[in-house]
């Protein structure tokens, strides 16, 4: 009779390696990118004190295990059965919904992924019980959740967003006003004072507080309590004289210490609160599994109030846990692309945006901007004059030779960002509270980059867009985990020949989402962004430009011939993902657009002139992919509205045209792949048969229209294509010969 369940448990401790792998490459974002994004230590030093961190917070983690036995439901409800059918809807549900959020690249909290796949899963085990009792009605769920504490850890979680932006912004702006942007120069005393503050607060917050639940605490309970304040300020008196010490005697860079303890800490932290959503529900099967086997109940009339009491975890079993989740640090893809998600939005220069403004964020952009007029209006001038002082940003100047990568932001921005994240997860946990780490963590990081002026008019609608975006992705994550959570527990009890499905459904799911990262990590390796480093000659600009010019003439090869194939056959599906990858190239090729500013002020002196060049050479760019996705976007629209196909004399002057572009296209692609630049003149000589060929066409579609046409859509497709072929030429013509112009040019200089 127990062979199933320990099937069930089975499955369930590989789910739960599963769910640590999948969870933690979506939370590394929230201990690492303070440290990552402002440079302050090695990347190799930082994962090594996170994966410390990591280790001791899974010893710490054991007192927030109750979240996953009582905190959603009340337990003594539900039958073993029960239980094991919505332990597994739970997990089955969480890895499904974390791996497609790290595909995305978008940090999702994993704690309110758990908490709503409980709520769902046990709501809807509830209400199969209530249908299939007598006596029972609709009103009874209350008995069934535990809507209190439910309640209470939701509120909890909306309420850490807005208190963590909020605190994160005051604790910025004012350590701002102390630090500036100058902070090298304060004086030391000021470092020893900050470092003492922060460092008590890391220390007493997540170290002491931290140790609570843990079944240490009680050795040193007598020491703690009635004895905070004295702690505190004892703390605080140590800390700063050993930061003052260390400022004074060994030249250390205070700051660069509270980032690492911060590290630390905040993996401490994350380790302790976030544990139980990837072990907890697992851990308590096991524990709902060993008091039913000695029970001699049959599965589903054991009463599971056993969850109810207190249960000590097993800390070999926690640090197990640990492990797997330092592994995974080391090795996640993914854990990289969303921590470069929040490192984008949070980051204090300009640069390439990930997201596109909406009409909501230029709502609130606009609405800030009043604000802003509003505060000017009624503080003093000499006031504002101060405040703005204090946020101007230091000229740091490079020789030209030379090439260095700004931080994301400074040291005092990344050490803010520790103290006011850790602080606020550890008072959470300390109240076994299950707080969302990713949300405590993002909204802070946001709250100090606001605070900071890093969203300015440059950037502003970009961030607020992104940030509308990550959090609209919470909720939805709450409403997907409840309902999706809700259809897995009742598929299971419908038939446990279920379960073994659901496991293959996932583990196809995750190898598919997998090769679609790995697939989509390949194409960001080879867009085109320069370096600012290789653009700072005449040479530099040159090689960077032609391989562009390759690439588009490649890709628009590619692109054309579809779309000439695929309208011919009437394919809309192929239209449609020909129309997408036109879509991918005109972004890209406005991504270089975007980044002129910074390749103009990136030239040597000697090579002003290349600006100019390089400018014509992106316009032309331009125009060939915007008249490649006129043709693709006049082609889908015909199609996807059920017009004529094109008449056989249409579709082979299409083909002709197509073969001669073609091979325009191809030699275009060979000799700025070879750099054989003295080819130009006889590929600009090609263009005058094609472009007689598109004359031709479009004589003849004049005389058909006088004889045998009878479909004017047909024809204003046609002319599209023609016309907007002839553009395409004219636009790579005029390219090569100002190549070729500035080639010949260079040579003689």
């Amino acid at each position: 009779m127990g062979d199933p369940y320990i099937l069930m448990l089975v499955a369930l401790a590989i789910l739960a390696v599963v769910d640590l792998v999948v969870g933690v490459s979506n939370d590394a974002v929230n201990f690492l990118n303070s440290a990552i994004g402002s440079k302050a230590i090695k990347v190799r030093n930082i994962m090594i004190i996170a994966s410390v961190g990591v280790f001791f917070g899974a010893i710490t983690s054991s007192g927030m295990m109750e979240v996953a036995r009582k905190g959603i439901f009340n337990p003594n409800m539900f039958m073993f059965q029960d239980i094991m059918f919505i332990f597994m809807a739970v997990m089955i549900t969480d890895i499904l919904l974390l791996d497609i959020f790290n595909s995305l690249g978008m940090p999702t909290s994993t704690t309110v992924s758990i908490v709503f796949e409980l709520l769902g899963a046990a709501v809807c085990i509830s209400l199969i019980k209530i249908s299939s009792s007598d006596t029972q009605s609709i009103s009874d769920i209350w008995n069934y959740i535990n809507h209190k504490k439910a309640i209470e850890i939701i509120n909890g979680i909306l309420l850490s967003v807005v208190v963590a932006f909020s605190v994160g912004a005051i604790v910025q702006f004012i350590s701002r006003l102390i630090y500036s942007f100058n902070f090298e120069k304060r004086a030391t005393y000021i470092n020893a004072l900050f470092g003492g503050f922060a460092i008590t607060a890391i220390t007493y917050f997540i170290i002491i507080k931290g140790m609570k639940g843990t079944p240490f605490y009680k050795d040193i309970k007598h020491l703690i309590e009635g004895n905070t304040l004295l702690i505190i300020a004892g703390s605080f008196v140590v800390w700063s004289l050993i930061s003052q010490a260390l400022i004074s005697f060994f030249k250390v860079n205070v700051l660069k210490l509270i980032i690492g303890v911060g590290t630390f800490s905040l993996a401490m932290a994350f380790s302790g609160n976030d544990l139980v959503n990837f072990v907890g529900v697992p851990i308590a099967a096991w524990n709902s599994y060993e008091a039913w086997s000695v029970s001699g109940v049959s599965a589903d009339a054991f009463s599971m109030g056993i969850l109810a009491k207190k249960v000590p975890s097993n800390v070999y079993l926690l640090l197990l846990a640990g492990a797997i989740m330092v592994i995974t640090l080391w090795t996640s893809s993914k854990a990289q692309n969303v921590i470069k998600t929040g490192i984008d939005l949070s980051r204090q220069g300009e640069g390439h945006e990930k997201f596109q403004p909406n009409p909501l964020s230029r709502i609130v952009v606009r609405a800030a901007m009043a604000v802003n007029i509003g505060i000017r209006k009624v503080f003093p001038a000499k006031t504002l004059a101060f405040v703005d002082s204090k946020f101007q940003k230091p000229v740091i100047e490079l020789p030209k030779d030379k090439t260095y990568e700004m931080p994301a932001f400074d040291l005092v921005r990344a050490a803010v960002n520790l103290i006011v994240a850790g602080i606020l997860i550890s008072i959470a946990t300390s109240m076994k509270l299950p707080l969302s780490t990713t949300y405590v963590t993002f909204m802070v990081a946001m709250g100090t980059s606001l605070a900071d002026r890093a969203w300015g008019r440059e950037s502003a609608v970009y961030r607020v867009a992104g940030v509308i975006n990550v959090i609209g992705g919470w909720f939805l994550t709450a409403l997907t985990a409840f309902l999706a959570a809700a259809i897995v527990a009742y598929l299971i009890s419908f038939s446990t020949v279920m379960i073994p499905v659901l496991l293959l459904v996932v583990a196809l799911l995750i190898g598919r989402n997998t090769l679609i990262h790995r697939k989509k990590s390949k194409e960001v390796k080879k867009q085109m962004h320069f370096e600012r480093a290789e653009l700072i000659t005449i040479n530099g600009v040159i090689e960077e430009s032609a391989d562009h010019i390759a690439e588009v003439a490649t890709r628009v090869n590619k692109l054309y011939t579809s779309v000439v194939n695929d309208l011919a056959n009437h394919d809309l599906n192929k239209l449609r993902k020909t129309d997408k990858h036109v879509g991918k190239l005109n972004d890209e090729i406005d991504g270089l657009k975007d980044g002129v500013f910074y390749f103009i002020k990136s030239l040597d002196d000697t090579s002003v002139q290349a600006s100019r060049f390089y400018i014509l050479v992106l316009g032309y760019l331009q125009d060939v992919a915007q008249s490649i996705s006129y043709i693709s976007r006049a082609s889908f629209k015909h199609v996807n509205n059920n017009h004529k196909n094109l008449k056989k004399g249409q579709l082979k002057d299409l083909k002709h045209i197509d073969n001669t572009l073609s091979k325009l296209l191809d030699d275009i692609s060979v000799t700025f792949e070879n750099r054989s630049f003295n080819n130009l003149t006889h590929i600009i000589n090609e263009k005058k048969e094609l472009l007689k060929d598109v004359s031709d066409s479009i004589e003849k579609q004049v005389a058909r229209i006088r004889t045998d046409e009878t479909s004017p859509k047909n024809t204003t497709l046609y002319f599209s294509v023609l016309l907007e072929t002839q553009d395409l030429v004219s636009a790579l013509m005029s390219l090569l010969e100002t190549y070729e112009e500035f080639h010949i040019s260079s040579k003689n200089v």
